[in-house]
């Protein structure tokens, strides 16, 4: 039904480790193929592209769903229908930022400082003259084909380009002076494809599968026991996605109680618990959560 073009390069990794993850396992025959397939009846076809080039395909209409990032989608331009955000991106959920950025000792402070005639390299050159152009300053953008922190200050003044940690750009002994886009990877659909009922309810199902996956990252469900006495006790230390799950255990011997928590507060909270009463507590894993 659906022909799905995903992310090859740095997103590559985590978008088919979050595919697997939501039982939609992307299998091909090495990892330089660039056709693969998904057991699933949603999907017909897979092709493995560049995220550059993912939007303007999608907009006109080779894949009906594809994954890339907001960047791309505002330097091409394109027209596609956004079925929402996905918060995970190389090696962290944070999103990217393009950012505007100068050498350490260099005067300015903000765009507005910089003089006409601003040499700029960057891999977003529509976005970078966009931006000048807003603030009314004649910049020389130059293409970057990659390593474009490394070109300051020999070949341009400035640079624009992307950081998840900011760790590369302080390498280079640059310093950011502005945020021009804060992006996500999103799932973006043809305008043509999205109408149709059968496919969008495809492309809506497979959604619920991603989000789930993501949302239950960094969480676990924690399930215990504990006497009427000291329910009240233990639902105070818990906290919950909206209110913990309380069931009466047989012949009113207490309470089973169960709750969402962050793997992260587990250290502290299975010991608290105890503490407050609480008796068989069981730590379980999550593989999706969809609300």
């Amino acid at each position: 039904m659906l022909s799905l073009v995903l992310p090859k390069g740095s997103l590559e990794k985590a978008t088919l480790e979050l595919f697997s993850d939501a039982d939609l396992a992307v299998r091909r025959n090495s990892d330089v193929t660039y056709k693969a397939t998904i057991a699933d009846p949603r999907v017909d076809s897979v092709r493995i592209l560049r995220p550059q080039e993912i939007p303007t395909y999608v907009a006109d209409g080779l894949f009906d769903l594809g994954i890339t990032g907001r960047d791309w989608v505002e330097e091409t331009s394109s027209k596609v229908v956004s079925l929402g955000e996905l918060a995970y991106s190389k090696a962290t959920s944070n999103p990217i930022r393009v950012v505007l950025a100068v050498p350490n000792d260099s005067p300015y402070e903000r765009a507005e400082d910089l003089p006409n005639g601003v040499r700029v390299s960057s891999e977003y050159p529509v976005l970078t003259r966009r931006y000048f152009e807003e603030r009314g300053i004649d910049a020389d953008v130059r293409l970057s084909y990659g390593a474009t922190e490394a070109k300051v200050p020999d070949i341009v003044d400035v640079v624009v380009d992307i950081t998840e940690t900011g760790r590369a750009l302080r390498a280079a002994g640059l310093r950011i002076i502005d945020t021009i886009l804060t992006s996500f990877t999103e799932v973006v659909a043809n305008p043509i494809a999205y109408e149709d009922a059968a496919k969008r309810h495809a492309m809506e199902q497979i959604m619920i599968l991603l989000q789930g996956v993501l949302e239950a990252r960094g969480r676990v469900l924690v399930k215990l026991n504990v006497a009427s006495e000291q329910l009240a006790d233990v639902i105070e230390l818990l906290p919950a996605m909206k209110t913990p799950t309380v069931n009466e255990l047989y012949q009113g011997r207490g309470y089973a109680v169960e709750t969402v928590v962050a793997k992260a507060d587990v250290n502290v909270l299975i010991p608290a618990l105890k503490d407050a009463g609480a008796t068989d507590i069981i730590e379980l894993p999550l593989s999706k959560i969809v609300h």
